[in-house]
């Protein structure tokens, strides 16, 4: 029997390795941090919407704004300010009032006053702008579109009985709907979208993210604390304020996998016409890697402080399919004799590693990259062709190139 040889297919898996002292990323509904029984122990945990977040906030300052879309529910004010800026002198509620029709139609989603806030404005409040129900992601091209067709519906004066007029017809119709529907952003391609009344509408996320987790046993501490009242005098004892706050520690493991063949259909042709159509992928790829690497969700940062970055970054290209290796930390690694968790970490990881691609044909070092930092890393060096570690920017760049050569040459 011949087998049919199978698609070929482009997959970026980022594994890190991150030690995080006295801190509470992320917490659950009592304000302690998240935890998850893995390996029959209890370990830490960052949900996996935790770090999208992070991510999502890094690409400010590694993307352009027009290549960055919008999460919101009041995706009418979004919309109207983008009218405004095409028809200054129109009226704010005359723009709230063309931008929800014409999400309505666009989206076939309810655009409406919230409840709570629309009962309180008959009090004298001044009416709320109307909101989707649920969050809304747009990316900022789909909102310049469609406030050039509400414009255009209008007929420029910002007549809203125009703009139903317009909307009714068929061709008119379908455009606002593929307003919204292509020149996705960066962020919608790659965490994809949910819109509730349109299926249609959905795109696909092209990266997946695990929770993170420990890669050791982890229990959860209190702090008890007291504030002072600066204007107390000598005689006025006690505290101003007492609470407690619930932290942890640990080495994390962190995994996400990007399938860029779906990324790229995504994004579709690009953003940009006087640039190959590949090109704002591979953009994407290296702002998703960087961002994901570098970012850290800021649960409590304030009290904690716990600015650290990854001892050991691993990515690897493959060809078919993602594969995490949170499996080595099934057993919960064991604290070193001096103490700490991250070099039992390298260790368990090194050896997991080749087993698992020599047992599954998938071993490839000429699309690996690896970044560590310090001696404890040091037993990951044998994942790579001559122990190589490399800096973040030469990470990124790397995968980068590598990118673009599976994309094409025009690339």
């Amino acid at each position: 029997m011949t087998r049919t040889p199978r698609t070929t297919r482009t997959i970026l898996d980022i594994h890190i390795l991150q030690t995080v002292p006295p801190s509470n990323l992320n917490r659950d509904d009592t304000g302690s941090p998240k935890s998850a029984i893995y390996g029959g122990v209890r370990r830490a945990r960052v949900s996996s919407q935790a770090w999208k977040r992070a991510t999502r906030t890094a690409f400010d300052s590694l993307l352009d704004e027009s290549e960055l879309g919008v999460r919101t529910k009041k995706v009418a004010e979004a919309l109207a300010g983008r009218i405004a800026e095409l028809d200054p002198a129109l009226p704010e509620t005359a723009a709230v009032e063309l931008a929800a029709e014409t999400l309505r139609t666009a989206t076939g989603s309810k655009i409406e006053p919230p409840t709570r806030r629309a009962k309180n404005a008959d009090a004298g409040e001044q009416a709320p702008a109307p909101e989707s129900s649920y969050l809304m992601f747009l990316s900022a091209h789909q909102l310049g579109g469609l406030a050039e067709l509400a414009v255009k519906g209008s007929g420029g004066t910002g007549d809203l009985a125009a703009l139903k007029a317009f909307l009714k017809i068929k061709e008119n119709r379908a455009e606002a709907r593929r307003l919204v529907n292509s020149n996705h952003s960066v962020d919608i391609a790659l965490f994809g979208r949910m819109v509730a009344d349109a299926a249609d509408l959905n795109v696909e996320a092209a990266t997946q993210v695990a929770h993170a987790i420990s890669v050791h046993p982890v229990d959860i501490e209190s702090d008890y604390y007291t504030a002072v009242d600066d204007r107390n005098k000598e005689d006025e004892k006690g505290a101003g304020m007492i609470g407690v706050v619930d932290f942890n520690s640990a080495t994390l493991y962190r995994y996400a996998a990007l399938d860029v063949d779906r990324l790229q259909r995504n994004l579709g042709g690009g953003l940009r016409e006087d640039e190959p159509a590949t090109q704002p992928t591979r953009r994407a790829v290296e702002a998703f890697l960087e961002a994901f690497i570098a970012s850290l969700p800021t649960g409590k940062i304030n009290t904690f402080g716990n600015h650290t970055l990854p001892s050991a970054v691993l990515v690897k290209l493959r060809t078919a399919r993602p594969i995490s290796f949170v499996a080595a930390f099934e057993r919960p690694v064991r604290q070193g004799s001096e103490g700490g968790f991250l070099h039992g970490s390298c260790q368990q990881l090194a050896r997991y590693v080749p087993q698992l691609e020599k047992a599954y044909g998938c071993e490839d070092r000429d699309h690996t990259w690896l970044m560590r930092i310090g001696e404890d890393t040091a037993p990951l060096a044998e994942l790579v062709e001559e122990g190589r570690a490399v800096s973040l920017r030469e990470l990124v760049e790397g995968v980068g190139d590598a990118v673009a050569g599976r994309l094409g040459p025009s690339a």
